[in-house]
């Protein structure tokens, strides 16, 4: 009798291992306190046994159940806190999202101060997911030079800022990067009067570029490696940068392709400015977060695969509805009808549903905020999902 309590004792304790503990769940502190009341049964059942050598086995068992009961008490006590991060939050009732001073297509307020882009509905996205109300959003306007501070100050919940995933930036300043929401290359955009057709024509230019970015770096590479020439103008911001090209301050302005097309827009004339076909860097744009907090962290880098994976598996705001009638498994663990995927993450069940629901997929926000429908004109090429030719590939949600 008492191996068979055994037995189920460890099962549950199995049960508990895999599925994870969680304070606030009655489920988990009921299988905790049964954990209990079977060792306490295993006592028992030992009492009306003889005396001898089983005894003694026996007791050492109870023994170390006792320890392993101790040892789940233990691990549910330090869950707690969950993530400090989204522990404050809740608290607060909104998500903190630093975003940048103004960039079309990707963080732009318009004139009511709304604010809207790509970068924008990602931190909307994240709101939906962890508050269930997409609008419970703060946005927070950085320069590149204050970005990386305001994060680790904690002056921010979340970077969502198109900024470049670099080794520097991921190891040494105590920053993660939750994954590629964008793939970018840094460009040029020249005054048509320059009668530049590549990069290689622009020795001796001047060029604007905003400071403290990959940008100014890989400016300095590119020109030093073709031997060319060029006088640096810098400046802090977006604007100041387009500023400086309209006022004629420069010839040239950089910075990543995709700000281009946005930051051409701003221009009193733009069918006086050529974007050049060059591209000369890698820049892979993504939300970031700070080290130490790894169930954020999940959280962040979660609700990015949910956009992709949603996209792929053809499920959109419109009919997301429609959806819960589905019987393929993956697409009832998507919307947290099957499994204990959002349990995992400190997150409501439907936590997936609430973004695709209240945002949407990946190219739902993509077409809307920088794609062919947008101003901006952006084909997805390499943004596009592994299915369509493009570099998107998200992990499964099971």
């Amino acid at each position: 009798m008492a191996d068979m309590i055994q037995t189920c004792l460890v099962g549950t304790l199995c049960l508990l291992l895999f599925t994870g503990c969680d304070r606030e769940s009655a489920q988990d502190k009921a299988l905790i306190k049964a954990l209990e009341n079977k060792v306490d049964l295993l006592e028992q059942q030992l009492e009306t046994q003889p005396t001898g050598t089983n005894l003694n086995l026996d007791a050492e068992r109870v023994t170390e159940l006792e320890n392993e009961v101790n040892t789940l008490r233990e691990r549910l006590s330090q869950q707690i806190s969950f993530s400090p991060t989204l522990k404050s939050i809740q608290e607060k009732g909104y998500l903190e999202c630093g975003v940048s001073t103004g960039l079309p297509g990707f963080s732009m307020p318009n004139q009511k101060g709304e604010w809207h882009g790509l970068d924008v509905e990602f931190c909307q996205a994240l709101a939906a997911a962890t508050l269930g109300d997409k609008n419970k959003v703060r946005f927070i306007p950085l320069n590149a030079r204050e970005r990386f501070k305001a994060l680790q100050n904690g002056d921010i919940d979340i970077l969502s800022r198109n900024t470049t995933w670099t080794l520097q930036r991921d190891t040494a300043l105590a920053l993660n990067f939750a994954g590629i929401l964008y793939f970018d290359g840094q460009g040029f955009m020249v005054r048509k009067s320059l009668n530049a057709n590549t990069a290689k024509d622009l020795s001796g230019a001047s060029i604007c570029v905003q400071s403290g970015t990959t940008t100014e770096l890989n400016l300095e590479d590119y020109f030093k490696l073709n031997h060319l020439t060029y006088t640096l103008v810098p400046f802090d911001t977006a604007k100041e940068t387009i500023d400086g090209f309209q006022e004629g301050r420069c010839d040239v302005l950089t910075a990543d392709q995709s700000g281009l097309y946005g930051l051409r827009l701003n221009l009193k004339k733009s069918e006086d400015a050529v974007i050049l076909p060059d591209i000369i860097s890698k820049e892979p744009l993504g939300p970031v977060v700070r080290q130490g907090d790894d169930q954020w962290f999940n959280i962040v880098k979660w609700t990015l695969h949910a956009m992709l994976n949603a996209e792929e598996m053809g499920i959109h705001s419109q009919n997301i509805d429609e959806m819960k009638a589905s019987e393929v498994p993956a697409v009832r663990r998507f919307l947290g009808l099957d499994g204990t995927q959002g349990k995992s993450l400190g997150l409501n069940p439907d936590w997936a549903y609430q973004i695709i629901k209240q945002v949407g997929n990946y190219g739902e926000s993509f077409e809307r905020t920088v794609g062919v429908h947008s101003p901006l004109h952006i084909q997805r090429a390499q943004n596009n999902l592994w299915t369509q030719g493009g570099l998107h590939y998200a992990p499964p949600i099971r």
